[in-house]
């Protein structure tokens, strides 16, 4: 095994006993409890063997001492062959306590098992929520979601059905080696010979499962991703009529998955189909040559019954080795799974937590930067926003706008030698991200709302609010009359991303949302492009009036939503190419102006775009 299979073993491992806190215990009752109904599985036949050998044939005693000793209070042999109703009690006392172990088994077995996939969930969606932001954008949603279900689910299977399974399997492998060793030594090896084999050959298609559940788990991923996605987007599919080609997708991805289940069916198939041909040929060695030798008076009439009897209580969990491999290599490919997701880095804490005052000034100073396997995005970008000012940021697709913005967030951490961002004169990763991140609010260029009601998604940030505080915020937004129309006014529920709302609406709710959380920096990232020019200019005169000291950031390609703003940066390729009020741009007479004359005169040249 390489290094690296040794590593991720132990990964795997560490994960599992650490989903199994809160559990333990209760994992332990059912394993206890698993083991009393096992041994009552081995009392029972003794019994029947007592009463055939010894109450009714008269053979010689050879059971333990303890055993006797118990005879004798009874009565001894002879007495309960008179009386078999006594050993007849004896079974239905020991099936007792076996139905008793057996309920405690499967309470505890439960119990244990929905608090670990409840830790599970708990621990997977917290550390998931606290992943960089980079980290999401290089996972797809739809595999994310497969993997905190699917896999979760198999894990869930797999300790309910398999994990005590293993010990009460072991305990009877144990009990009955041990029993039938007591009768029939001899008879006991014949019955073990084929047992290697049979090990053997189920170890051997191991990793072969193993690497078929990885495969489909993978391409469930992918088909989980693909629905995900034409959900999320079926407006977009339904606009352009891409339902058919859509569909073609889909389908082409699921016939592959359903291909990759099927070719494992049949290795499934052959493993089981071998393992209970060497099954069979095992039980069959043991009745022949039990039968020659209780012919041959070496095994007794009763003891051949027992000993048949334990090689099936053997047999059953040699059978069950092959499920159990298959559910091992399904729930080995899901811990792998989750177990990539949960080593994942979160995002780490301000080294220092800083909480400064956030109405502060907010300098750029010197700030390069590119993502991952990408150009430089920003390339020394220096500037100030004084507090209370607006600034406006005017650029192309790809000129660095959200990304100064995703910066100032924390979305994605400058590296040392990327430059500085300050605020109130503290450097930004120093300070407490949840403080940064609450006195920041951002309004995106597609704004998402969640699945509730109008009222609801505004007052997120702050659920305390009152339907007034909703209704103010939402009138600086210029939302409330158009709210107020609709027949459950703020009660509406807003489908699935805002699907039940337009553009403009979306926009709206969402910048209303941004107010409630009465942040001193106030990030507009192209959310006003979905209203009309008379709407943008009420909602920007009433953040004028209502929030007079918040810091604001707007960016946009409309210059009349810029024109307010105390100073304005003009971004090209990542560099400042322009900076100055509206008044100062039109006269230097560059690209500001040229947008200026066009967005104004309403030419068309889209040569002219930055």
């Amino acid at each position: 095994m390489s290094n690296r299979k040794k590593k991720n073993r132990k990964r795997d491992l560490a994960l599992v006993l650490r989903f199994l806190r809160g559990s333990r215990l209760l994992f332990l009752t059912a394993v206890l409890s698993a083991a009393v109904t096992a041994l009552a599985d081995m009392i029972s036949p003794q019994i029947i063997r007592a009463a055939i050998d010894n109450a009714l044939g008269g053979a010689e005693p050879t059971q333990p001492a303890f055993v006797l000793r118990l005879v004798d209070r009874l009565g001894g042999f002879e007495y309960l062959g008179q009386h078999l109703w006594i050993m007849a009690l004896g079974v239905v006392i020991v099936a007792a306590v076996k139905a008793a172990g057996q309920y405690v088994f499967r309470v505890s077995n439960t119990a244990a098992t929905e608090t670990m996939v409840k830790t599970m969930r708990d621990d997977l969606y917290g550390h998931i929520a606290r992943l960089p932001f980079a980290w999401h954008g290089k996972n797809r949603t739809g595999d994310i979601i497969q993997r905190c279900t699917s896999d979760i689910e198999t894990m869930k299977n797999f300790a309910a059905e398999q994990l005590t399974g293993v010990f009460r399997i072991v305990i009877l492998v144990l009990l009955s080696i041990v029993f039938m060793l007591s009768m029939d030594p001899l008879l006991t090896l014949i019955a073990f010979l084929p047992l290697p084999v049979i090990i053997g050959y189920s170890l051997v298609f191991h990793n072969r499962i193993g690497e078929g559940f990885r495969d489909c788990d993978e391409n469930e991923g992918k088909l989980s991703a693909m629905v995900q996605e034409n959900l999320t987007g079926v407006r977009v599919v339904r606009a352009f009529g891409r339902e058919k080609w859509e569909e073609d997708r889909f389908e082409k991805q699921n016939e592959h998955y359903t291909d990759l289940w099927v070719r494992l069916a049949g290795v499934m198939a052959r493993y089981w189909s071998t393992s209970d041909v060497l099954s069979g040929l095992q039980a069959l060695l043991v009745v022949v040559f039990g039968a020659v030798f209780t012919i041959s008076g070496q095994l007794k009439t009763g003891e051949y019954i027992t000993f048949v009897s334990y090689n099936a209580l053997l047999i059953w969990p040699i059978r069950q080795l092959g499920r159990m491999i298959s559910e091992l290599s399904k729930a080995g490919v899901s811990v792998e799974r989750i177990a990539e997701i949960m080593e994942a880095e979160e995002e780490e804490p301000a080294a220092t937590g800083l909480t400064p005052d956030m109405h502060g000034d907010i300098v750029f100073d010197h700030v390069s930067f590119a993502y991952e396997n990408s150009p430089v995005m920003l390339e020394d970008i220096s500037f100030t926003i004084p507090a209370g000012t607006t600034l406006g940021i005017l650029g192309g697709t790809g000129s660095g706008k959200s990304t100064l913005m995703a910066l100032l967030t924390k979305l994605y951490p400058l590296e040392p030698g990327q430059g500085r961002i300050l605020i109130g004169g503290a450097d930004i990763r120093d300070i407490r991200t949840d403080y940064l991140r609450r006195n920041i609010g951002m309004v995106l260029q597609e704004p998402f709302l969640f699945s509730r009601s109008i009222r609801d998604n505004i007052a997120v940030t702050r659920p305390q609010m009152s339907l007034e505080d909703v209704r103010e915020v939402s009138r600086t937004a210029c939302l409330d009359g158009a709210v107020m129309e609709f027949s459950n006014q703020y009660d509406t529920f807003v489908g699935e991303r805002g699907v039940t709302l337009s553009g403009g609406q979306k926009q709206r709710a969402a910048i209303a949302r941004m107010l409630a959380q009465e942040a001193p920096v106030m990030i507009f990232d192209d959310s006003l492009s979905a209203v009309d020019t008379e709407t943008d200019a009420k909602i920007r005169a009433a953040l004028k009036s209502h929030f007079g000291r918040a810091t604001v950031i707007l960016i946009s390609h409309r210059i009349t939503t810029l024109s307010g703003a105390d100073q304005i940066l003009v971004l090209e390729k990542g560099r400042i190419l322009e900076r100055g009020t509206h008044e100062e741009l039109l006269r230097a007479g560059g690209v500001y102006r040229r947008i200026c004359d066009i967005q104004s005169g309403g030419e068309e040249a889209e040569h002219e775009t930055v």
